[in-house]
């Protein structure tokens, strides 16, 4: 399947806009369980519990699901492909994973401080409120990083790929060495 010009390039402006909501998300996370772990004040610490899961539960998911759902798309529909290069393969079990970790960890982590916040308690342990967002921004800015510079090269299944395309084409391989006009 290939997505035509147009498709692949509002296919590409959505995944880059999801991917900088979520990250921007992840950035405002992790400076409300900054103040809710820093301060003094009781109600500081609900207000910035009760935001985090404001913002868990309406904007995380939404977000997750389209970066990876425009994600996959653009793998399965352009020439990098999901299993040819290593870059694209990274990025999309680290998306899963995050996104995985979001619903599963993240969210249930929120909702339980804001539980015993609102019940009074203090947060007594602060690594479980700030945790969460620290992995996904580190997750996301290596996966922005390896997007920019796409390193280690083909997959196995690339390279098989590669190798099918190049014996099938019937064009002469050009030696870049000795590149001459012969017409």
């Amino acid at each position: 399947m290939k997505l035509s010009r147009p498709a692949r390039r509002a296919t590409l402006v959505v995944h880059v806009i999801a991917a900088a909501g979520w990250l921007g998300l992840t950035l405002g996370l992790l400076a409300l369980a900054s103040a809710a772990i820093t301060t003094e004040s009781a109600s500081v610490t609900e207000a910035a519990a009760r935001s985090m899961k404001l913002f868990a539960d309406w904007l995380v998911l939404p977000l997750a699901l389209l970066t990876l759902l425009s994600g996959l798309l653009l793998s399965l529909g352009t020439p990098w492909g999901l299993a040819r290069h290593r870059w694209v393969y990274t990025k999309f079990w680290l998306t899963l994973a995050t996104t995985a970790a979001s619903a599963f960890a993240l969210r249930p982590g929120i909702n339980d401080t804001v539980a015993a916040v609102s019940a009074g308690e203090s947060v007594t342990d602060p690594t479980g409120l700030i945790a969460g967002p620290i992995v996904s921004l580190s997750a996301y800015l290596f996966m922005m990083v390896i997007s920019v510079l796409k390193p280690w090269g083909l997959t196995r299944r690339g390279q098989k790929r590669r190798g099918q395309i190049h014996r099938a084409s019937p064009h002469k391989p050009v030696d870049a060495k000795v590149m001459r006009r012969t017409a």
